[in-house]
């Protein structure tokens, strides 16, 4: 089924709507996320104006938005340049000021004309004893009242962009959209009371009750939030359908080769481990193809469980592949595979875009002839010169820098290629929900025996210089410190003066053994940096956060992180996490600013407090809400227009139970209800499900 073409209106461009064009929808297009109507249609309103307070003019209060009936005495033009035209109007009660900077003299006397009965709207200002508006955000004829809404809705803005110019616009908009057949199942909107979904949208920008249009609770934006879970977990299932159709291969073996890697373990396996591996192998032991995502804690043991499940296929002459986002990571697991390949005699090739030429030919060719049995890589495996003799299992680490497509990708360079993604960062379940719905998910939810808990101190900022005299008594011990500097979502160049200005600080306290690492080094820069600190050639790191994720120098035993109330939970956990792998009682500093906002010290006394991932990552919900929770730059998270996370998570599981039953019931989507959730899928432009629906 094509785009039901009622929807086209909401898919044209912003430009085609009044008091935008072409320069205005650039902009226009960079607050609201998109180019097309539909993109506008999304944007919520975060505050409204009433406007229906009208007080007699000698009674309105100083700094309130009064909405006045009032007639035009006398214009006073400015005397000289620079000076304010005023308009002197009253009512019976008293006189006041109207005050215009830089406004043309004909049009005041076209809509001021002397004598002429208006109606403005503004916020009053009481001055020099008098009572005076400045600039009047509305301005009509007596006549016109009714053209100043009770009720004006304020939405987020950005540079160039007015609250005037974006209601001008969706004033446009809002006639377009159309009326749909109902998705919903009719006992589940009763129950809750909701609108249609049109009117759910209309109600949201221009409702006439202002608590309506804001609160996330009221019924039309819980409808519209449902309408974006429904779509979002209907479109997962999809994929996942899709996916587990194209054959999977069911790996019978003997374990032999497992055998070997578990006999040279310096450990045994912890009870969420052997759980793990179990659901692993009756994935892999079925012809179903496995899209499992596994969720593991800092240093829970995720990568032998990879290893582990890469014997399957290898033993039946397959290959596997293990993708990490960085070429630090994946060299790092090229060292970390390493001993346990040997053991298995298992032959590995390592890949990432720094192979290039006669080298890189040499590692294509033993990947295509399977000599290469175990391929371990970055995005770089996703390019279409690899060809793989026979992908077996796919391993996917830290899945969050990569977006479901790629994932699909990675699975496709071979028909039923086993598919497992990895990551340190604990989602909360209802998250896991909505970029994992795809997948079926393990938790490693212990640590291996004898990790010495982190201890993690607050430090405040006027204490930083003691501190360093500290941590230098430890450097002289053999002590190794990451020292990471604020994040600067914005801007790059601040976070590398920040780097820059501590790299200089203690360097000129520790010489040569202190290093630098940020992000507008080139890849074999860095890495020659890690390489130092790995080998021990530098005492103390400082860095931005290039090394949150997956870097591992077991003889760091000290994390600095300076202004940490800028950070997420999530990312000051993994960041902590870097610290605490060898045997030694490890640290981690969290140096904070003075004046902390409510949130930021609850997030830190939260890390303080405990070192459950998990739990972390359930607070981090609760105060920052879904779409921030891996930290937006690198997130591959869904981010929700309407539904927010933090308010409306209860309706994702509703959503998810609603698609089970909707696909067991009309799998194909060929019902009345059906139908209506393929236009719900093009409008949330999920129209990659309809393709998978269409290829079964």
């Amino acid at each position: 089924m094509p785009r039901p073409f009622e929807l086209d209106p909401l898919f044209r461009n912003l430009a085609t709507l009044p008091g935008v064009g072409p320069k205005g929808a650039k902009l226009m297009e960079k607050l609201v996320g998109g180019g097309k109507i539909l993109n506008l249609l999304w944007h919520k309103p975060v505050d409204v104006i009433d406007r229906r307070f009208s007080p007699p003019v000698a009674q309105a209060p100083d700094g309130k938005i009064c909405t006045l009936s009032v007639r035009v005495i006398q214009h006073v033009p400015a005397a000289r340049r620079g000076l304010p035209y005023r308009v002197v109007c009253a009512d019976a009660s008293g006189s006041m000021t109207l005050v215009f900077f830089n406004a043309k003299k004909d049009w005041l006397d076209k809509m001021l004309p002397l004598n002429s009965d208006v109606i403005i709207s503004g916020k009053i200002e009481h001055y020099n004893g008098g009572i005076q508006m400045v600039h009047p955000d509305a301005l009509v004829k007596a006549s016109a009242r009714a053209e100043i809404p009770p009720f004006e809705p304020v939405y987020p803005l950005t540079a160039g962009i007015t609250n005037k110019m974006v209601r001008k616009a969706l004033a446009g908009a809002l006639p377009l959209i159309p009326s749909l057949d109902e998705w919903l199942d009719p006992a589940h909107k009763k129950k809750n009371v909701w609108p249609n979904w049109d009117e759910a949208l209309r109600q949201v920008h221009f409702k006439n009750a202002a608590e309506d249009s804001l609160d996330p609770q009221a019924p039309a934006r819980t409808r519209l939030a449902y309408d974006e879970f429904l779509a979002n977990q209907l479109a997962l299932a999809l994929v996942r359908r899709h996916v587990q159709k194209l054959n999977g291969r069911a790996w019978k073996n003997d374990g032999h080769l497992r055998q070997k890697i578990l006999s040279t373990l310096p450990f045994t396996l912890t009870s969420a481990q052997v759980r793990t591996l179990a659901e692993i192998d009756d994935d892999m032991h079925a012809p179903l193809r496995m899209v499992r995502l596994l969720q593991g804690d800092v240093g829970s043991g995720k990568t032998i469980m990879a290893a582990l499940a890469m014997m399957n296929v290898i033993e039946c002459g397959a290959q596997a592949a293990i993708m990490a986002p960085t070429e630090i990571l994946a060299r790092q697991h090229a060292q970390s595979f390493m001993p346990w390949l040997n053991a298995s005699g298992v032959h590995h090739v390592v890949l990432t875009g720094r192979d290039k030429g006669k080298q890189r030919e040499a590692i294509l060719n033993q990947i295509k002839s399977g000599s290469a049995q175990v391929i371990i890589g970055t995005h770089a495996l996703f390019q279409d010169d690899i060809t793989f003799h026979d992908l077996g299992l796919a391993v996917i680490d830290e899945q969050h820098k990569f977006g479901v497509h790629q994932r699909l990708l990675l699975s496709h360079k071979n028909k039923g290629t086993d598919v497992l993604v990895m990551t340190a960062t604990p989602i909360p379940r209802t998250l896991t929900l909505t970029a994992y719905g795809d997948m079926e998910v393990s938790r490693l939810d212990e640590k291996p025996p004898g990790r010495k808990p982190v201890e993690t101190l607050l430090i405040p900022q006027d204490k930083v210089e003691e501190m360093s005299l500290r941590i230098g008594t430890q450097i002289d011990k053999g002590a190794q410190i990451y020292w990471v500097c604020p994040l600067v979502e914005e801007s790059e160049l601040i976070d590398l003066q920040a780097a820059e200005t501590r790299y200089d600080i203690l360097k000129a306290k520790f010489g040569d053994r202190v290093g630098l690492i940020h992000g507008r080094l080139k890849p074999d820069e860095k890495d020659a940096v890690m390489e130092k600190f790995i080998k021990g050639d530098i005492s103390i790191l400082v860095a931005t956060t290039v090394i949150e994720v997956g870097v591992n120098v077991p003889n760091a035993t000290i994390m600095v992180i300076e202004q940490a109330e800028r950070f997420g939970l999530a990312q000051l956990h993994q960041l902590r996490g870097r610290v605490g792998r060898g045997g030694q009682k490890s640290f981690c500093f969290l140096v904070y600013a003075d004046r902390l906002s409510q949130a930021a010290k609850e997030r830190l006394k939260t890390m303080r407090d405990t070192e459950d991932g998990f739990l972390i990552a359930e607070k981090d919900l609760e105060l920052r809400g879904g779409g921030e929770i891996l930290g937006t730059r690198q997130s591959g998270l869904p981010a929700f227009k309407l539904a927010d996370m933090a308010v409306h998570a209860p309706l994702l599981l509703t959503a998810r139970d609603d698609v089970k039953l909707i696909l067991a019931r009309d799998p194909e989507l060929t019902s009345d209800r059906g139908k209506a959730l393929k236009s719900l899928l093009y409008l949330m432009e999920q129209d990659q499900a309809i393709a998978y629906l269409r290829a079964g």
